[in-house]
């Protein structure tokens, strides 16, 4: 028959059907409870990075790629058809004032020179031999002029004789008349002599004048020659670099051929490119802004390339400072051209936070312990800055690190 179980075994019996029950049940509500912190995305604030947003100046940027080139570079061209002789210096060598670059053969200058020295000296003799004659010339005019003088004065003194006895009724009219006629006849030779002389000076001093021009003609063309002999070594006039030269010694050298070329390196300039798309945007007059190392140059766009070579419109920059020590020949450097500018706008650095068009984005903000995703407009874009237009406030703290991943997520936990 049966017979009733002990009231300690009921108790047991009853535990053991609601802990069966009770368990599962509380394991379900603490999984649940507990879920969303173990499945919600943290961040530790070492990993990233972040920056505030505050007022300042904001320049939109036309970013261009830049060469630093020497503002003035000499070119030394061959005076004269010759052979290279001797290359005394090499491309990359610094140079003094006065310092030989190459040494060309002038044999041939040489002797043209020196016919026109020759020249020179037959010319001068010529213009003596000429002197010496015209004085002879002269000379004679001179002494035949006193002679006439004499002449003239004595039958003067005749006729003026004959005109006395005349009055006193001594001679005939006949005689008075061929005395003053002799002496008439005399004063017209000696004024013809005085214009044949005057004629004679006028000519020697022509001919002094033309002998002089023809000398001085043929020392100029010596002189020239000289200088030619002289440049034949080709020099630098200036301090600075040599960027080129001709390497072939014993080649022909035609007049007018470049042999080197110097660089001054105490000013530059820089030489950039930027895509067609963009290059219609680039006129003289812009300011440049030249990062160069750690060094900000400013400058202004001087002139831009009318064609496009190679999809790259190249202009030319020219630099407020261009002796400044950061600048090396040939260095690349980030040429920004300012396409427009505000004094006072709100500004974030730039992070991988924009859409396509520049225009919008997401960021993450961080309040307290979370990052909450927020919508931003955006304006200006700068060379590391951009502006903000809504979205963001002064002093919001925004993480410029790769947030992507988390762009499907409202909000993230930052530990």
């Amino acid at each position: 028959m049966d017979r009733p179980l002990p009231s300690a075994r009921i108790r047991s019996n009853r535990f053991r059907r609601v802990a069966a029950v009770g368990f599962p049940v509380l394991a379900l509500a603490a999984v649940i409870a507990f879920l969303p912190g173990w499945v919600r995305p943290t961040l530790t604030r070492a990993r990233v990075r972040t920056t505030l947003v505050r007022t300042g100046a904001i320049e939109s940027v036309i970013t261009a790629s830049g060469t630093v080139m020497p503002e003035i570079e000499r070119v030394i061209s061959s005076p004269v058809d010759a052979r290279l002789l001797h290359v005394l210096k090499r491309p990359g060598a610094t140079l003094t004032a006065g310092d030989a670059i190459v040494e060309l053969d002038t044999s041939e200058s040489q002797l043209a020179y020196e016919r026109l020295l020759t020249d020179v000296a037959i010319s001068d003799n010529q213009r003596e031999q000429t002197a010496i004659a015209l004085e002879r010339s002269l000379s004679d005019l001179d002494g035949r002029i006193e002679r006439k003088t004499l002449e003239s004065d004595l039958l003067e003194a005749k006729a003026g004789s004959a005109k006395q006895l005349f009055a006193e009724g001594l001679v005939a009219e006949q005689t008075l008349r061929d005395a003053e006629l002799v002496a008439r006849q005399a004063r017209i030779e000696l004024a013809q002599l005085h214009s044949e002389r005057t004629l004679a000076q006028r000519s020697t001093d022509l001919q002094a004048a033309g002998l002089q021009l023809q000398r001085t003609a043929l020392t100029r063309s010596a002189d020239d020659a000289r200088r030619v002999l002289r440049l034949a070594t080709a020099m630098s006039d200036r301090p600075g670099v040599l960027t080129y030269v001709l390497t072939q010694e014993g080649a022909l050298v035609r007049r007018g051929e470049v042999i080197a070329r110097v660089a001054d390196l105490r000013s530059f300039r820089v030489d950039a490119s930027v895509p067609d798309a963009s290059g219609s945007r680039v006129r003289s007059g812009m300011a440049v802004s030249i990062r160069a190392t750690d060094a900000e140059i400013r400058g202004h766009v001087a002139s831009v390339s009318p064609t496009v070579e190679s999809g790259q419109v190249r202009f030319s920059v020219s630099l407020e400072t261009p002796s400044h020590p950061a600048l090396r020949p040939s260095l690349s450097v980030d040429t920004l051209v300012v396409t427009e500018r505000r004094a006072q706008a709100r500004i974030v650095a730039q992070g991988p936070y924009t859409d396509n068009t520049g225009a919008r984005g997401q960021v993450f903000v961080v309040h307290g312990d979370r990052a909450v995703r927020t919508d931003v407009q955006f304006g200006l874009r700068g060379y590391d800055t951009l502006e903000v237009l809504s979205g963001l406030q002064v002093g919001d703290e925004v993480i410029v690190s790769d947030m992507r991943d988390y762009l499907h997520l409202p909000e993230v936990r930052i530990r």
